[in-house]
């Protein structure tokens, strides 16, 4: 069942029909997602082989200290090493073989770095719910083909028209607009191939079936597809003529949905409850739109050198962005409390198995690249 959250006065589910967005009031404070708690029962206990240990829980008191996790967990260990593992899991996924160009051009693209926040994301929320890593590999690598494709496709000409990505040459400046375009189709796929053949016979057949779903739905026309195209539409649209409702309706979209996706995978082929892969769900929400508000802010802030990417190409493309609609110091301000609202998500699982997802909201909130 889709969940809804409440940006401002207006009620939104993550599946929404394209003509939503002609109902968007012009201009308005910034909005928050508002989620209500949910009082979750104590997590379950871990069994060693010679006693048990009772697990602790995340409290108001503790989620509210920015600090909570930096003394106790190292993220940036924790995220090197996630990321070590699925890039060496895609490189095994995705071999060099024939037809040789068209996999070049896929592994170009797949294997060029980036901070792997969505697979992590899969794995961090996989082991929350008491899954293995292994178990959600799978699906994290699938998440980061799609979100690979994705960036092959908003490159190309006929879309952002980017020469730079990842500090590399665009896929399509390599080899050329015709295999771009071919490899951004053939990992969309294979992600799917992916994920139904590849995840463990532990986790169960309707489990991978929900998960098949749980993406597709992410990424077509109830997702990312729904956010590129508003995205496309507003270019050049005078700042009267549009609100935050708009704008949001486009980053949850285009960006928190994969996000999204991303979490309640690792939710789901962990064995996570309905109820603990809804909070997951909400969480990444939060996360996604927050990201896509730093990325915002960045784009004007940071140099194309420091970025590994073309800087200021929003304000050369006209494109709405949260700066341009709220200011910047405004957009920190929102900035803040999506991670405040994120990390609300979070109370009551246990503390040594949501540092990851603690950490990682305020990675992205931080993040200068």
């Amino acid at each position: 069942m889709a969940s809804s959250v409440t940006l401002g006065s207006c009620p939104w589910v993550l599946h929404h029909h394209p003509s939503t967005q002609s109902k968007t009031p012009r201009s308005r404070s910034p909005s928050l997602i508002t989620l209500k708690p949910i009082t979750l029962t104590p997590k379950r206990t871990v069994s060693s082989a010679s006693h048990t240990i009772s697990s602790s829980l995340v409290t108001k008191e503790d989620n509210n200290l920015k600090s909570t996790t930096s003394s106790s967990f190292d993220f940036m260990s924790y995220i090197l090493r996630k990321a070590d593992s699925v890039n060496r899991a895609l490189d095994s996924a995705v071999p060099l073989r024939e037809p040789l160009k068209i996999h070049e051009a896929m592994r170009y693209s797949l294997l060029a770095g980036g901070k792997r926040v969505r697979p992590v994301l899969c794995i961090a929320a996989c082991e929350l719910v008491g899954g293995e890593e292994s178990l959600a590999m799978p699906a994290a690598c699938a998440v980061e083909m799609i979100h690979t494709m994705s960036l092959i496709h908003d490159d190309l000409p006929c879309m952002d028209n980017d020469d730079l990505r990842r500090g590399k040459p665009t896929n399509h400046k390599v080899y050329g607009e015709d295999v771009a375009v071919l490899a951004g189709d053939a990992l969309l796929s294979f992600a799917f191939e992916h994920l139904a053949s590849a995840t463990s016979s532990e986790v169960s057949p309707a489990r991978v079936v929900r998960a098949v779903g749980e993406l597709a739905k992410a990424i077509g026309t109830e997702g990312l597809v729904a956010g590129q195209v508003a995205d496309i539409s507003s270019e050049g649209l005078e700042l009267n003529d549009v609100g935050l409702d708009h704008l949001e309706f486009i980053h949850l979209h285009k960006t928190a949905a994969l996000l999204e996706a991303s979490a309640v995978l690792g939710g789901i082929v962990g064995g996570g409850s309905d109820e603990e892969i809804e909070r997951l769900r909400k969480f990444a929400r939060c996360i996604g739109l927050l990201f896509q508000v730093v990325d915002d802010i960045l784009d004007v802030t940071k140099s194309s050198q420091e970025l590994g990417k073309t800087a200021g190409k929003d304000l050369i493309a006209d494109k709405l962005t949260y700066p341009k609609l709220m200011g910047l110091e405004k957009s920190r301000e929102f900035a803040e409390k999506l991670n405040r609202e994120a990390r609300d998500q979070l109370l009551g699982f246990d503390s040594d198995k949501v540092a990851p997802l603690l950490a990682l909201a305020n990675y992205i909130a931080n993040r200068q690249n």
